[in-house]
């Protein structure tokens, strides 16, 4: 496997994504725009999700395709984003039609930045249609990474979270994308130091090359929370993996089961009863490649080394802004 020439999920044809951010918030929405209707599904396996429009993507019920994803903070205020990116949508021309009306079906997740530094003094409205309404007009198939958009008030144990991204291209051709907001109740890095629990997996030293330290450290299996005595309902990590190879719905979450895999090996621990940790899987069908039995594992193991990627590289990017309350990767020593 080799990186995309972005090493973003915009290297999977077909998507683009946009960010918007209130710095004084300290949050922000990031939104996944599909150039045409996608197929897609969902895996949550945390404990404390915060969802909108996930029960539809399950492989057994109607709707077979998405407009838009939305991974957005704020916890529940943080989905009205989904109604902004919809209102963009909706000018555009964009939904599924019914009758003479179009919807956009734009499912989305949401992650706790309430209480990170930032000004929460919003007024009667919450802010989170516009960021996601702008975040949408924004989409395009280059963006930040880092404190950026939906990871713009992100935390983990110790550590600024951040928003990151990355990509893998088969032998076969076919391209693999992740997309994730962390902001886990664990420790993407191992005890104390700056080596990433993802070590293993990365190319070309996109997460800072320091890859598994030697010997492991004595307190690499030491369990680190973010705010240990406070720390329910302040986490979840939300993505989005996506791939250009032809998937049913079922595929595309079978994808997002395997992309959970990531998170198990860049964060530890995940999918705790805290965390709301949650994959939508996306099959843009661009490469006109289908599975079969001889690439079908490695297609998803690719999965879960992307994201797991993806996830180190949305910590290496966070950088330092007023009022942070954790310090960033790169204060290390």
């Amino acid at each position: 496997m080799k990186a995309g020439p972005r090493n973003l999920i915009t290297d999977v044809e077909g998507l683009r994504v946009g960010n918007a951010a209130d710095d004084a918030l300290k949050s922000g929405t990031t939104v996944i725009v599909c150039d045409r209707p996608t197929v897609a599904s969902v895996q949550v396996l945390g404990g404390a999700p915060g969802t909108r429009e996930t029960d539809l993507l399950e492989p057994h019920n109607t709707v077979e395709h998405v407009d838009a994803i939305v991974l957005s903070g704020g916890s529940a205020f943080g989905l009205d984003a989904a109604s902004g990116a919809q209102a963009a949508l909706r000018e555009a021309g964009v939904g599924f039609p019914v009758g003479d009306m179009r919807i956009p079906i734009v499912p989305a997740a949401i992650l706790f930045d309430l209480i990170n530094g930032g000004d929460k003094n919003w007024g009667r409205y919450a802010p989170y249609r516009e960021l996601g309404y702008q975040a949408t007009r924004n989409a395009s198939h280059s963006f930040e990474i880092g404190t950026a958009g939906a990871g713009t008030g992100a935390l983990t144990a110790g550590l600024k979270g951040g928003l990151g991204s990355a990509s893998g291209v088969m032998k076969n051709g076919v391209t693999i994308g992740a997309l994730v907001a962390v902001n886990a109740v664990g420790s993407t890095t191992i005890g104390k130091s700056q080596h990433f629990w993802a070590g293993p997996f990365e190319l070309e030293e996109e997460f800072g090359g320091l890859g598994m330290p030697h010997p492991m450290p004595g307190d690499s299996a030491d369990i680190r929370l973010k705010f240990r005595n406070d720390a329910a309902l302040q986490n979840t990590t939300i993505a989005v993996i996506a791939t250009d190879a032809v998937l049913p719905k079922s595929g595309a979450k079978r994808m997002a089961i395997s992309a959970h895999d990531g998170f198990a090996r860049a964060i530890w621990p995940s999918h705790t009863p805290m965390d709301g940790d949650l994959v939508f899987g996306l099959a843009t069908g661009a490469s006109g490649i289908a599975l079969t039995p001889d690439t079908i594992i490695d297609f998803y193991a690719v999965a879960g080394a992307v994201m797991a990627r993806a996830i180190a590289r949305g910590v290496h990017a966070a950088v330092p802004s007023p009022n942070d309350l954790l310090p960033c990767w790169s204060d290390l020593k």
